[in-house]
């Protein structure tokens, strides 16, 4: 069996409740204790260069995919085990989603949210079958998850929609929703 790999989009910023960030560390370093491939967005700031320094500092292979426009604002980390430059924010998305077998989304912003709502839209739509796992640290995502019961109860999406996704709060739980997802 090769080697999975676990697709995790959250902040540029390490976010106001230290939770997040200590979230994005033991993330890392849980996904390198299984030997996991992190797949990310390349950036060395906020959460997810928490995420990918503990997984490097723990022994995991890193895969990082930042478009040209974002290599300094979200300072481009160059000493992943692989380092890709995209044109657009749109081939971001898709190579990292390409090279990866689950999705964890740790909280985040604008981009964490397109991010998820593009894996879910895609789920929905019947074009894959990974794991989407909102990683709803003390709350974060419980918000969000009242958004999709609203978009349900104005029939924008059926009850199904919420099947596509795992909100888990811990990553401990998200540890073990992956090991069984992975077999």
């Amino acid at each position: 069996m090769s080697k999975r790999s676990v697709c995790v989009f959250c902040g540029s910023r390490v976010g106001s409740d230290p939770a997040y960030l200590e979230a994005a560390q033991a993330l890392g370093s849980r996904l390198a204790s299984h030997e996991w491939r992190l797949v990310y967005g390349a950036g060395d700031v906020g959460l997810m260069g928490a995420v990918a320094n503990a997984a490097q500092a723990a022994g995991a292979e890193t895969f990082g995919v930042i478009p040209t426009h974002l290599l300094e604002w979200e300072v481009g980390k160059r000493d992943l085990t692989n380092f890709i430059v995209t044109e657009n924010m749109h081939e971001r998305k898709k190579v990292m989603f390409m090279n990866c077998d689950a999705i964890v989304v740790l909280p985040g912003g604008a981009g964490s949210l397109d991010e998820f709502f593009e894996v879910l839209t895609w789920r929905q739509l019947g074009l894959h079958e990974k794991p989407i796992l909102l990683l709803n640290i003390n709350g974060f995502w419980d918000p969000l998850v009242g958004l999709l019961d609203h978009v349900i109860a104005q029939g924008f999406a059926e009850e199904s929609i919420k099947a596509f996704i795992q909100v888990v709060d811990s990553v401990t739980e998200a540890e073990m929703r992956l090991s069984q997802a992975f077999g």
